[in-house]
């Protein structure tokens, strides 16, 4: 037996039924302890018969169900914070330093081949809606996080993780890993004693999927008689849905069906003839498909057109760069430069009626153009203060009926995460996010390392070599200012 269920006192607080695995590192446990009390593995003093706990080794320690442990330490912010000695020079600080002071977001520790998990969580943490679900995300107090199903645990992780990284402090993501690992084994798979590297995008789709099962759907603040048929904030902000048409291509006299789909990722599959991201997302809209036909009795070839009749809030756009070598049994890279824009317009994807819906919005944005290009300014939907970005206020950017959605078809880029490497198993993971939705600025989010950097060297992620090439993109909605609208 190699799990038992035991009690913890801290101070004055037990909590029961603690699950403890020995067949883990006892980091694990420690991050469990974590996530009960606040209190950092590094500050964790765990007391039982057999000695005191490490992090990697059991050493002569027996478990026993039912026992007591005792554990000591403070959290973080009831130790005093030792005052700065001496003035430090910006030109004389580290990387590190340098983010601390220019108010960059808190990296995340690497515990081993994990760049794929916390470039997912930093990309995924640009979506302020997200924050705030999770933020307002409720579980029974003092319960232990092991009584919780898999949705609701990697859910608590996350919302705890997010939370912690406001402090704007290199953070260990350990609870939120050793979820990931209990809900899906295969991202525990180790090689020669050491975490394997896993696929970012199948990470970014079991979070997902774990979060679209608790995250309630949010409420317009801005209009609380509006009511929502969303019961997951993921599906309402996330969720885009097609219409879709099947035309027989064997058969004459077989009706063309009509069926509709949803989607939580656009997909832009690289050919030798795609060198745009838009006309991969195209390509991806009319395909070819075997199946069933009523009329001719048999199996027959389908065209399959695909038309989106609901853009989400945040569109997802996974680029295929991986496929699997049966000869050196990996997922190869394809490595092609294949173009993205920062800003995105998905009107030529969407149905007739859709974009008849989209041009009110479109013309506003059109009007706003043409002002700034007669007053020669380049449209920007911020002010500039004396020493900072100040954000002005920006038009609804969903329709009246359906918060959560994009009303105009634009969109403006906010997070990528890239891959360098050869393949999925391998090689090294890095999100680079804006700074916030209506910012000129980018940050390189590299485990533990967080720096500033430029708008051209988001547009070399395209790939074309063995630099980091953009797997997945993260746009969000353009903003509309309100103050800067034509007169009427």
């Amino acid at each position: 037996m190699s799990t038992f269920k035991v009690k913890v006192k801290w101070g004055k607080e037990v909590y029961t039924d603690v699950e403890v695995n020995t067949e883990e590192p006892p980091l694990v446990f420690k991050a469990q302890l974590f996530a009960l009390t606040g209190v950092n593995p590094v500050r964790q003093k765990v007391m039982m018969k057999g000695g005191v706990l490490k992090d990697d080794s059991w050493g002569n320690i027996q478990i026993v169900e039912g026992q007591t442990i005792l554990m000591m330490g403070s959290k973080d912010e009831d130790v005093p914070v030792e005052p700065t000695v001496k003035p430090m020079f910006v030109e004389d600080m580290t990387e590190t330093q340098l983010a601390t002071v220019t108010n960059m977001p808190a990296g995340l520790a690497n515990l081993g081949n994990t760049c794929y998990l916390n470039a997912t969580v930093q990309c995924l943490k640009t979506v302020p809606e997200l924050r705030l679900a999770l933020k307002e995300f409720n579980t029974t107090p003092n319960t232990s996080i092991s009584n919780f199903a898999f949705p609701e645990k990697i859910t608590l992780a996350l919302s705890d993780l997010y939370r912690a990284m406001e402090t704007n402090q290199t953070i260990p993501p350990l609870v939120l890993l050793q979820m990931l690992h209990q809900a899906f084994p295969r991202f525990a798979d180790k090689v020669e004693g050491h975490y394997m590297q896993q696929d970012a995008n199948e990470c970014w789709v079991e979070l997902v999927r774990m979060l679209q099962q608790k995250l309630p759907a949010l409420k317009n603040k801005n209009n609380d008689k509006q009511t929502t048929s969303y019961k997951s904030m993921i599906d309402q902000f996330f969720g885009g849905t097609f219409s879709v048409e099947w035309k027989c291509t064997e058969s004459d006299t077989e009706d063309i069906s009509k069926t509709s789909e949803s989607f939580l990722q656009l997909s832009c599959f690289i050919s030798q003839d795609v060198k745009y991201m838009h006309s991969g997302l195209k390509n991806r809209m009319q395909e070819h498909i075997t199946k069933h036909s009523p009329v001719l009795g048999k199996d027959a070839v389908y065209t399959k057109t695909s038309k989106v009749n609901r853009l989400p809030a945040y569109l997802t756009i996974q680029f295929v760069r991986f496929f699997y070598k049966e000869k050196d049994r990996i997922n190869a890279k394809i490595l092609k430069d294949i173009k993205f824009p920062i800003d995105f317009d998905a009107f030529e994807l969407c149905t007739p009626e859709l974009q008849e819906k989209l041009v009110p919005v479109r013309s506003k944005f059109k009007e706003l153009e043409d002002k700034m290009a007669v007053d020669g300014v380049k449209p920007n939907p911020r002010k500039m203060g004396d020493s900072k970005e100040v954000e002005i206020p920006t038009a609804p950017y969903w329709f009246e009926d359906d918060y959560g959605s994009n009303n105009s078809g634009y969109y403006t880029l906010q997070a990528v995460l890239t891959h360098k490497g050869r393949s999925s198993s391998s090689g090294h993971y890095v999100g680079w996010v804006r700074q916030s939705p209506m910012s000129e600025k980018w940050i390189k989010c590299d485990d533990d390392t967080v720096t500033p950097i430029t708008t051209d060297e988001i547009l070399k992620l395209s790939g074309g070599g063995d630099w980091h090439c953009a797997y997945v993109l993260l746009y969000g909605p353009k903003l509309l200012p309100l103050e800067t609208k034509s007169e009427s």
